[in-house]
C-alpha cells in the first residue's frame, strides 16, 4: 500500500481513443480532486479500426456531459440499431442481432416463451415481428421522438472521435504533453511506477499510471509484466487488413458482419466514408488472400490501400497492479465481432472513477477491480464463441474446426441450458441481455423445443390477439419513421453535406 496526496497526480501513458476516453471520463467527474496529464506523441499511429459501438456509449456520454448532435457532426457519426450477420448460421442465412427488447415478458418467463407457445399452436410470425429497432433496422430508418424510445448506439470516426474528447478533456484542465517516453522510473523498494521519461530527457512524475499504450503495453507489461491469458484456441482470428471506401447506396442503421472462409467481413457505414475490415485467422488463409476476399466484396472505392493488423485474442492477467491500470489494447482484445473495443475501455473508466485509490493503491482495491474487469471479459468472450461455435457450417476446415472446438465451461453450461430448458440468463456482470443470446442462437440454428408454459395461463385466442396487437403496433410505427438518411440529414449532418 501506498499513500496518496491530497490532490493525487493521474499520468496516462497514451492517447488515442482509450487514452481520450479515460482523460474526459476523471476530468469530468473527479474535476478538482486530481491533476490529470496525458503523454502522446503524433508519430505514434492508433490502430482505429473499431469504429461501431454499443448503447452503453450513450450513458457514457451523459456521464461526461457530451452533446449528441456536437459528437455526431464531430465524428461524422451514424445511428446504429444492430449488426446484420451474414452466412453465419448456414450460408445464405442472415439475421439481425438488434438491440432492441423483443415484445413483453411476464415476470415468470421472458417473451420469447409465449411466442414459443404461439409457434406451437400455429402462429406467431417470426421473433423480430416484436422487436422495434430490428423492424427499423431491416427498414433502412431512424427516428428520435419524445414517444419513441429506440435503445441505439453509433457508427463513428476513431480518429476523430479521439479529437472530440481531447478537447472536451483540456477544456476540464487535462494536461497534454507531446513526445515518446523512453523509460519508465519505479520505486526500488516497491515497484510501484514513479515517473516516465521523455525522448528530450524531461519526466513526467505521477502517483498513478493508467497505460493507454495499446498492444504495446509498455507499462502494465514491458514494465510490471502481469502475464497475458491466451484465448486464442477458442478465438483463434489473428489479423485484420482493413481499409475506407467512399460511400456507396445507402446509409444503413446498423453494422454489417459477412461470415467467409475462414472469418469476416465487417462494413461500417459513416456519414463521409464506409469502415471495412477483413478478420482472419493466418493458419487458413494468408494476407494476400484475406485482403483479396476483403477487395472482391467491397462496395465503394478504396481511398487508401489495405493495412494488416497483428493481434493476439486475451487478456491481461490483472488490469490493475501495483499503481497502474490499463485500458484499451494494454488491458486485452476481442475481436469486434459485437462492437465491444470502446465499451471496454469506457467501463473501465467509469469504475476507476468508483474505485479511485484515494486511500492509497491496496491489494483488496486492485483484487477486486480485477476481478470485475474479468468477469466482464469472460462473459463477452463467451458471447463471441458462441457465434462461431453455434454454426451449420462444414464449408471449410475452419468453420469444421469451431464446430468441433472445446469451449469454456462457462458457455457449455449456458447452452445445454438453453437447448434442454429454453432458458437464457443475464449474470450480474454480463454485457449482453437475454434478448441478445436469443436473438444469436436463433439466427444460427441452436434449435430448442422447450419453453415455460406461461402462455397456456391465457386462452389462444387471447395470445394471438395479444402477439398480433403487439406487432401491428411494431409495423405501424417503423412505417412512419424517415429513412435514417434523412434524420441524419436534418440532425446531425455536417455543415455543408
Amino acid at each position: 500500500m501506498t499513500d496518496m496526496r491530497a490532490r493525487p497526480r493521474v499520468v496516462i501513458a497514451g492517447g488515442g481513443t482509450a487514452g481520450w476516453v479515460t482523460a474526459a471520463a476523471l476530468s469530468s467527474q473527479l474535476k478538482g480532486l486530481l491533476d490529470i496529464t496525458l503523454v502522446e506523441s503524433d508519430q505514434i499511429g492508433t490502430v482505429g479500426v473499431g469504429e461501431a459501438t454499443i448503447p452503453t456509449h450513450r450513458s457514457f456520454h451523459v456521464l461526461i456531459g457530451a452533446n449528441e448532435v456536437d459528437f455526431m457532426r464531430a465524428t461524422r457519426a451514424t445511428f446504429k440499431l444492430g449488426i446484420q450477420f451474414e452466412n453465419w448460421g448456414a450460408q445464405g442465412d442472415s439475421y439481425i442481432h438488434s438491440f432492441g427488447q423483443i415484445g413483453k415478458s411476464p415476470w415468470m418467463a421472458d417473451f420469447h416463451h409465449l411466442w414459443m407457445q404461439a409457434k406451437a399452436d400455429g402462429f406467431g410470425g417470426d421473433l423480430g415481428d416484436y422487436c422495434l429497432e430490428l423492424r427499423a433496422a431491416e427498414a433502412g430508418k431512424f427516428a428520435l421522438s419524445d414517444k419513441l424510445n429506440l435503445n441505439y448506439a453509433y457508427h463513428l470516426d476513431a480518429s476523430l472521435y479521439a479529437a472530440f474528447l481531447r478537447a472536451h478533456s483540456e477544456a476540464r484542465g487535462v494536461t497534454r504533453v507531446e513526445g515518446k517516453f523512453v523509460d519508465v522510473r519505479q520505486d526500488g523498494e516497491c515497484g510501484f511506477i514513479k515517473s516516465i521519461v521523455m525522448e528530450n530527457g524531461d519526466e513526467v512524475e505521477g502517483d498513478f499510471f493508467i497505460d493507454c499504450t495499446g498492444f504495446r503495453a509498455a507499462l502494465i507489461e514491458k514494465v510490471l509484466g502481469v502475464g497475458y491469458d491466451d484465448w486464442s484456441h477458442w478465438l483463434p482470428m489473428n489479423r485484420a487488413v482493413a481499409v475506407q471506401t467512399q460511400s456507396a447506396g445507402d446509409i444503413l442503421p446498423y453494422t454489417r458482419s459477412i461470415a467467409h472462409e475462414a472469418g469476416w467481413q465487417w462494413r461500417i457505414p459513416l456519414q463521409h466514408r464506409v469502415g471495412n475490415g477483413h478478420v482472419y485467422c493466418s493458419d487458413y488463409i494468408s494476407d494476400d488472400e484475406a485482403r483479396a476476399t476483403l477487395e472482391r466484396n467491397l462496395d465503394g472505392e478504396m481511398l487508401f490501400e489495405p493495412r494488416v493488423i497483428k493481434f493476439l485474442t486475451g487478456r491481461r492477467k490483472k488490469l490493475w497492479e501495483k499503481n497502474c491500470v490499463a485500458l484499451g489494447l494494454s488491458s486485452g482484445f476481442l475481436e469486434p465481432l459485437e462492437s465491444t473495443s470502446i465499451h471496454l475501455f469506457q467501463i473501465a473508466a467509469t469504475r476507476l472513477i468508483q474505485y479511485f485509490p484515494f486511500n492509497g493503491c491496496n491489494p483488496a482495491l486492485a483484487d477486486h477491480f480485477n476481478r470485475l474487469a474479468s468477469e466482464e471479459f469472460e462473459s463477452i468472450r463467451d458471447f463471441i464463441i458462441a457465434h462461431y461455435h453455434v454454426t451449420q457450417r462444414d464449408d471449410t476446415a475452419f468453420w469444421r474446426d469451431r464446430q468441433a472446438m472445446d469451449i469454456p465451461d462457462t458457455l457449455k453450461q449456458r447452452l445445454a441450458l438453453y437447448r434442454d430448458n429454453g432458458l437464457v440468463y443475464k449474470g450480474e456482470e454480463d454485457l449482453f441481455r437475454i434478448d441478445s443470446w436469443i436473438q444469436v442462437l436463433l439466427g444460427q440454428r441452436f434449435e430448442t423445443s422447450a419453453y415455460h408454459p406461461a402462455g397456456r395461463l391465457m386462452t389462444t385466442d387471447k395470445l394471438r390477439s395479444s402477439l398480433a396487437n403487439y406487432a401491428d403496433g411494431v409495423r405501424r410505427t417503423v412505417a412512419q419513421m424517415p429513412s435514417h438518411a434523412d434524420f441524419i440529414a436534418r440532425y446531425c449532418a455536417m455543415a455543408g453535406e
